[in-house]
């Protein structure tokens, strides 16, 4: 069962009970607790729902622009600093491993046909372009087509895999401007994620995650206020 209610319905009972056989108390004490837990368990609820006449209330909804500024500035301020990036692209985590750049795989996938398209132009426009005439034109060249394909993804793969390519990659991404506009899409995309969430979301977010650590506060209200009714039934009574 919820902390909350349960904490609520055994200082109710003690309240109820000591009203019955007319014990003070029992009274004092169901009494004490039944406020601190009361008034703490409204506290929680405060948070997350606005409450009509009560000032300050449903402050999670209501801070909702600030709560994903501030999500978004401990992104950029945390994690995605300048000297942050900059040691991933230079080094790795730690600085002293230098990062593979598998671009392979990704040339595999790249469409080489406007290549090959724009080489044929290239030929049939030159000097070459009337002798191919006799011979068919550039449906002559077609069957070049896919040996070319596999043969400039070969030589791509190829110089990629180099170490001097490597170290120029690594010195284009180390300028002072790729580093500011990596910085700068890092921002667009987490902008992006953050306008996707609504006050709901945030609520129910927040909620979920401390939530079930308040009920303690409950839990305590009412212990403590128990106590306290104990105390105030030996100093009165």
């Amino acid at each position: 069962m919820n902390k909350s209610i349960l904490t609520n319905l055994i200082a109710g009972s003690v309240l109820g009970l000591g009203l019955e056989v007319h014990n003070d108390v029992m009274v004092m004490v169901g009494l004490f607790a039944l406020s601190g837990a009361l008034t703490n368990w409204l506290a929680v609820h405060m948070l997350f729902e606005k409450v009509p006449g009560l000032v300050g209330s449903g402050v999670i909804p209501a801070r909702f622009e600030a709560f994903k500024t501030a999500i978004k500035t401990l992104m950029m301020e945390q994690f995605f600093t300048q000297e942050n990036i900059d040691r991933f692209v230079s080094g790795g985590a730690g600085g002293s491993v230098k990062p593979t750049f598998q671009i392979g795989p990704v040339i595999e996938k790249v469409d080489l046909s406007p290549s090959f398209d724009k080489l044929v132009e290239v030929i049939m426009n030159s000097s070459f372009g009337g002798m191919l005439g006799m011979f068919g034109g550039a449906d002559a060249l077609t069957p070049l087509k896919e040996p070319f394909i596999i043969s400039m993804k070969a030589s791509m793969v190829e110089i990629t895999e180099k170490d001097d390519f490597h170290q120029l990659l690594q010195d284009e991404i180390d300028q002072p401007a790729v580093m500011a506009d990596i910085r700068a899409k890092v921002a667009e995309i987490i902008d992006a994620r953050l306008e996707e969430l609504t006050p709901q979301l945030v609520k129910e977010m927040v909620q979920q995650m401390i939530k079930q650590h308040l009920g303690w506060l409950v839990v305590w209200g009412g212990v403590f206020g128990g106590l306290i009714g104990v105390l105030s039934a030996v100093i009165v009574l």
